[in-house]
Order: C-alpha cells, then sequence, then structure tokens
C-alpha cells in the first residue's frame, strides 16, 4: 500500500451554497432572537439594549464558538464539517438556555432567496 492509502481525507473547505447559508442563518437567527425579545443586551450585555443583525450573530455568537472549538479565525478557513459542529454547538446553546433553534438553511432555501431576493411591501 502507498503512502496516500495511508493520508486521512481532508474535508473540503465550505462551498459558495455553505457560505450562502451560513450568511442566512445568521440572519435568520437575528431575527427570531429579536422576535423572541432576546435582544443583545438579554443574552450579551446587560447595560445596552443592541438588535441582533447577521452581523452581530457572526461576531458575537458564531466566531467566539469557532475559535474556542477549532482555533479558527475566519469563516473562510471552515470545512463543510466544521460548519455543522459549530452550528449544533450554538443551536444547542441556544435551545437550552434560550428555549430557541433555528433551523439551518437549506440549499432551496437559500437558491430560492438568491432568484427572488426579500420581497418589499
Amino acid at each position: 500500500m502507498s503512502d496516500l492509502q495511508y493520508q486521512e481525507k481532508q474535508p473540503r473547505l465550505r462551498s459558495l451554497a455553505q457560505n450562502r447559508a451560513l450568511h442566512k442563518f445568521f440572519e435568520l437567527l437575528a431575527e427570531s432572537l429579536n422576535d423572541a425579545g432576546l435582544d443583545m443586551r438579554v443574552v450579551l450585555k446587560p447595560e445596552v439594549d443592541i438588535p441582533w443583525s447577521k452581523n452581530t450573530i457572526k461576531e458575537f455568537l458564531w466566531r467566539p464558538i469557532q475559535n474556542a472549538q477549532l482555533g479558527k479565525i475566519s469563516t473562510i478557513q471552515l470545512n463543510t464539517k466544521d460548519i455543522d459542529i459549530i452550528y449544533d454547538t450554538l443551536n444547542r446553546f441556544l435551545s437550552e438556555k434560550w428555549g430557541l433553534s433555528v433551523p439551518f438553511p437549506s440549499v432551496e432555501e437559500i437558491m430560492l432567496d438568491k432568484t427572488y431576493g426579500k420581497r418589499k411591501l
């Protein structure tokens, strides 16, 4: 057997669709936390009323878990399995602490969002 047969297969880096799904998840989670009255003040800083956005989800919830669990600073470093690991940790925390769970967006949802975008009234 060659040395190549013994090497572990490395997971692929996240795909563009997975990246879109990740950022859609940030957006959906921000909306759900805000709708549940769980602004950043309630979850992180009790002194200031700060609504969630997809960027604050990424910086204050996702990235700290990513760094602590995987030692990766940027989401561009994530592979396909990393996203599942971080999502599971974040979703478990929010479910246990606040009773809130947001499903990770499917490829179909991302394609519809890309095709039709958000509808404005």
